[in-house]
């Protein structure tokens, strides 16, 4: 048969992709079904065959995925697995995805689908053996370090498909060394920016596409390995669809993949009104982030404060409608986000929540219908904006959405369905010289398994949950010593710094470390908030902590005292005597929410990572679970007491903790009536709440929130006025 790719190249279809995308968005405006398919014709006419098929769709994105990880050198691809490969029809709408980093599918079906608008197959073209990449947001992405790689697949000169992947790149060339550039408030900053760009033609990337990435990265050689596995990855699937086809003949396969969207789409509505009550469910979150006046960061940026009003409306035939109508405008500060973003963030969480079976793809997102309003962060008007701080928005919003589906869940009574969620998810990064005096740069992913939120019937997960990636791993600590100048001296459980509840939110972890044989090791402490909790609770759940600080000991003795094997910090140990500042010697500095460092070998550092909120009330938690977290050294005895109520003394002998059942039930006898002494009826507050917003007498910050929201949205002004019964022209 010769080669699929450029046997009979000349023959065009004489409908345009473009067109062709055009019509079936139509048909779908116009029927409600993908494609307007209204039978499942080939999943009806022989089952096995079109599960067979599916089922081999499956494992050939899974295959490449897993073997593009073993080329690239890159740890956070290798580590951590931030890494996806997936396929897409001509138009771009997902088949079938692998596992790893799923917001990303999405994503790539945004990049296909605007190169196809922007008529690409006129100019610079789209031919066999072209490789397209994109970082741009504002094209499609999250941010500037998710690298994307598609090739088209040509099968006989017509064009039946895309194969795409994603690397999460660990450091992308931007004002500081790493990933997410928190301290620029303009896209000039964002890193090395390829914009829907064709990088290579005959399968081979252009020498001059690599030269850019050896001039303008701190450490290039991960961008550049990550790249040549993306195309490995694209290429494989290209030779696994070439054997799909011969099996089952392209007749069957455009038919069978644009069905398997279709399922997906019915698939979708059907769980969701099997396990959701339709209505409106609205679930707020917030962020906040302290920038005027930091090192770092552009002396015009303001501190600022945001609400996100996220609505779900559910309807009763299962589709759903997420607004996002009354968050704030696009500022002049690294926190705004794209529709991508938030389109893929919504995404990766379907994939966990609800579409869950292997059969996800572009189906699901069809069973979806959002609304950012423009010329708002999550909606900028302008692509000069920055997104340096975008996963510190999205994140919370991702949370919000999880508690707004998990009470959806607990109201048909799927309880065990029920998660918390997702929360902001702290890191570091950053760059400097290294002991051979060569630039790096990087991000320190053993964040990427930090705590979950507390599930329906049992706990979050310990160290091992990040909402952006359901596959979390913090990889081998040694990797992250290999090519950032750190030497760990612990990396230990948090204790109490998780959500209470019934069933607490997940144990979480902090790195310390000596800085390590280099001169300058510059860096952030990046993607978490200040002041304000960016998470919450669920039904009587306490939210985690969130608003970060550091611990740093600047030109320690840690080397000495390590000589002479003295005791040296390996935990934070009490919070207001922390070991660090207890066992070493030198400055010490305790700092707030957003940092940025500066530190040399020698010095000493402590970060935290993030965990998610509590589910049910905490006098209701087993004082088994609670004796459990306090053995495990999780849970101090402290707060054992004075949230949970569970009286419980260390045996010495025995090395465990024994509870003292009559006195817990005195402990939670005397908060259950501190609690009734506390109480105001409703009307009581209510009044008292609405003269202090008549008043205006609210922070500062606060005022500017609400205010923000009230331009940006009349129906957010409207609604706000409403609740507080308040004059209609009243504003912040």
């Amino acid at each position: 048969m010769g080669h699929p790719d450029h046997a009979n190249a000349a023959a065009v279809a004489a409908q345009s992709l473009k067109e062709m995308m055009g019509r079936h968005e139509a048909l779908f405006a116009e029927t409600g079904r993908y494609c307007g398919i209204a039978e499942l014709a080939l999943k009806n006419g022989d089952p096995l065959r079109y599960e067979s098929f599916n089922t081999r769709l499956r494992s050939l994105v899974v295959g490449a995925r897993e073997t593009s990880k073993k080329i690239s050198a890159s740890p956070g691809v290798r580590e951590v697995g931030e890494s996806v490969v997936a396929l897409f029809t001509p138009e771009g709408d997902s088949i079938a995805l692998s596992t790893g980093i799923v917001i990303h599918v999405h994503t790539l079906s945004r990049f296909i689908k605007w190169m196809l608008a922007h008529d690409y197959e006129l100019d610079p073209g789209i031919a066999p053996g072209d490789v397209f990449a994109n970082n741009d947001p504002f094209v499609s992405d999250v941010h500037q370090a998710d690298l994307m790689t598609v090739t088209p697949l040509f099968w006989e000169g017509e064009l039946v498909g895309w194969a795409g992947a994603v690397c999460h790149e660990i450091e992308i060339g931007g004002i500081v060394g790493g990933a997410n550039m928190g301290t620029t408030a303009e896209r000039f900053g964002n890193g090395l920016t390829v914009t829907a760009e064709k990088i290579g033609q005959n399968d081979t990337v252009r020498k001059d596409y690599y030269l850019r990435a050896e001039y303008n990265l701190r450490t290039p050689i991960f961008w550049i390995l990550d790249q040549k596995a993306m195309v490995s990855a694209c290429l494989d699937v290209r030779e696994k669809v070439w054997e799909l086809i011969r099996d089952n003949g392209i007749e069957y396969y455009r038919q069978a993949t644009r069905e398997l969207i279709e399922e997906g789409r019915r698939g979708h509505l059907e769980r969701v009104k099997a396990m959701t009550v339709p209505g409106r469910y609205r679930v707020p979150a917030f962020n906040a982030h302290m920038l005027k006046g930091r090192a770092g960061v552009p002396p015009f940026c303001e501190d600022l404060m945001g609400v996100i009003p996220l609505e779900i409306t559910i309807s009763p035939d299962g589709m759903m409608k997420v607004s996002l109508d009354g968050i704030g405008p696009q500022t002049m500060t690294p926190y705004n986000a794209t529709v991508a973003a938030l389109e893929g963030v919504l995404f990766v969480a379907l994939t966990q929540f609800m579409d869950y079976d292997g059969k996800v793809n572009d189906g699901a997102y069809y069973g979806l219908d959002i609304d950012v309003p423009s010329g708002t962060w999550g909606n900028p008007d302008s692509p000069l904006v920055s997104i340096g701080g975008v996963w510190s928005l999205i994140m919370p919003t991702a949370g919000a959405w999880m508690r707004a589906m998990s009470r959806a869940f607990l109201a048909r009574g799927y309880k065990e369905e029920v998660f918390v969620g997702a929360v902001t998810t702290p890191l570091i990064e950053g760059g400097g010289l290294n002991a051979h005096g060569q630039r790096f740069g990087g991000q320190m992913l053993d964040g990427a398994a930090q705590g979950s939120g507390a599930r329906g019937i049992m706990d979050g997960i310990d160290c091992g949950y990040v909402g952006w990636n359901p596959e979390s791993d913090s990889g081998n600590l040694e990797t992250w010593e290999q090519y950032l100048p750190i030497l760990y001296l612990g990396s230990r459980m948090v204790r109490d710094q998780f959500g209470y509840g019934k069933f607490r939110g997940g144990v979480t972890h902090s790195p310390l470390f000596k800085v390590h044989r280099t001169p300058v090791f510059s860096f952030i402490t990046s993607v978490h908030s200040d002041r304000v909790f960016d998470n919450a609770g669920l039904c009587g759940g306490y939210p985690a902590p969130t608003a970060k600080y550091t611990h740093t000991v600047l030109d320690s003795d840690v080397v000495a005292k390590a000589q002479a094997r003295q005791p040296l910090p390996h935990v934070e140990g009490d919070p207001n005597a922390p070991e660090v500042a207890r066992l070493l010697e030198g400055e010490y500095r305790l700092d707030k929410g957003f940092g940025y460092h500066s530190l040399k070998d020698g010095d000493v550092f402590q970060f935290f990572y993030n965990s998610g909120g509590g589910y049910g009330d905490v006098i209701e938690r087993d004082p088994a679970l609670v004796k459990a977290d306090l053995d495990k050294e999780v849970l101090s005895p402290g707060v054992a007491e004075r949230v949970f109520g569970v009286a419980a003394a260390l045996d010495a002998a025995a090395d465990e903790y024994v509870v003292d059942e009559a006195r817990t039930r005195e402990l939670r006898a005397g908060l259950r009536a501190r609690r009734r002494a506390r109480a105001v009826p409703v009307a009581e507050w209510y009044a008292k709440t609405r003269e202090r917003v008549a008043a205006k007498a609210v922070d500062p910050l606060v005022a500017g929130m609400y205010r923000d929201s009230m331009r940006m949205s009349v129906r957010f002004g409207e609604s706000f006025r409403g609740f507080w019964d308040l004059d209609s022209g009243f504003s912040f």
